[in-house]
């Protein structure tokens, strides 16, 4: 579903991908690793369609990202790592997924509650002045609750207490069908439970690719 082809992509004079290839397909659960400035968030977003390749192009179920942005982001739910600064509150945000995404409320609201998020005495608070915490709950419970053919966290739990982690790989466990999950993670203990697949990524390219029995 996924296919990168000799993927180059400079900012200025530094190659942040280095003629990278790399395929994933359904029922792929990859751990994507590597140290600072490695390439993975220029990959993950080259994938998105957010960034312009030098050379090389991405293909989303056949589907250029960037010419096909619309069609391609619906089918991807991406956490990232900071929450964005939304100025709505919860209610707001739920309308505008509800609308946009064609989400059900009831499920956000769902996963919202799986998350021990307690949406009912925050929903007119805006989502900005909530703790990272809670933002990183909201923003989890919609990803789950779009039910994604492709889902992409960015070092998901960096802002969960101990518990929510448990929560929120027990629901990823839960959902694990048919899908491409790709996480972004310097904890592999976390999610070894999980994974099938480990790419380890150094300098803009792929060091290693391995597949694991989990």
């Amino acid at each position: 579903m996924i296919k990168v082809s000799n993927l180059t992509k400079k900012f200025g004079s530094h190659t942040s991908l280095n003629n990278v290839s790399i395929e994933f397909d359904k029922n792929d659960y990859v751990a994507l690793m590597g140290p600072n400035g490695a390439g993975k968030t220029t990959l993950i977003r080259s994938i998105m369609g957010y960034y312009h390749p030098n050379a090389g192009e991405v293909t989303i179920k056949g589907l250029n990202p960037i010419k096909n942005r619309t069609k391609v982001l619906d089918a991807i739910s991406f956490v990232p790592q900071l929450p964005p600064p939304i100025k709505l509150n919860l209610d707001e945000l739920i309308q505008y997924i509800q609308t946009s995404s064609n989400v059900e409320r009831d499920l956000i609201m769902h996963y919202a509650n799986e998350m021990k998020l307690d949406i009912k005495n925050n929903l007119y608070k805006s989502f900005f002045k909530l703790s990272g915490g809670m933002k990183q709950k909201m923003l989890i419970a919609i990803s789950l609750a779009k039910n994604s053919e492709i889902i992409i966290y960015d070092e998901p739990t960096a802002n969960l207490d101990p518990k929510a982690r448990d929560d929120f790989y027990r629901l990823l466990k839960e959902n694990e069908k048919e899908k491409i999950s790709l996480f972004v993670t310097h904890r592999l203990d976390e999610v070894k439970d999980i994974v099938n697949r480990q790419v380890y990524m150094d300098l803009g390219e792929i060091v290693s690719d391995d597949r694991v029995q989990n």
